[in-house]
């Protein structure tokens, strides 16, 4: 099953158990997801999902911090739990042991050697860890290789 169905089909099952939060965080992600699809005028496949999942990620965890910089603790437990449903979409994670074993076979392959190659490298990476890393971890990782290569 792909995940655009299976997200339509948790919809599904939220709409019957009268969860309206659940509801209502995937039916955002249902509606970004179908945005994507007028505006390119595709059909998007898992990978790419993913990647939407992964946008809207990132952009709960930037509100949370604002809200509780803000001293809006109402509004990030709202985000928390939005957050809390759209992570169940992602890919299982990779551990630290396995992503440093990619980024060093990543940068046996782009014959990097040094800083300056860390285009090539994360060139590479991104494809392969996308969704199911933190690049942001992926790319300290990669200096921290280089600046040892």
């Amino acid at each position: 099953m792909s995940l655009k169905n299976q997200i339509t089909d948790d919809m599904k099952t939220a709409m019957r158990a009268k969860d309206s939060e659940r509801l209502a965080t995937i039916r955002l992600l249902i509606a970004e997801i179908k945005r994507k699809e007028v505006d390119e005028r595709i059909e998007l496949d898992d990978a790419q999902v993913v990647a939407i999942v992964e946008k809207m990620i990132k952009q709960r965890k930037d509100s949370i911090s604002q809200f509780e910089a803000g001293g809006r603790q109402d509004l990030a437990d709202i985000e928390k739990a939005e957050l809390a449903v759209l992570v169940t979409y992602m890919p299982a994670g990779l551990s630290d042991e396995e992503v440093a074993a990619e980024v060093a076979a990543a940068v046996a392959a782009s014959g990097a050697a040094g800083p300056q190659d860390m285009g090539k490298v994360m060139g590479i990476l991104k494809p392969k860890l996308a969704g199911r890393a933190d690049m942001t971890a992926v790319s300290a990782q990669v200096k921290k290789a280089l600046a040892g290569a």
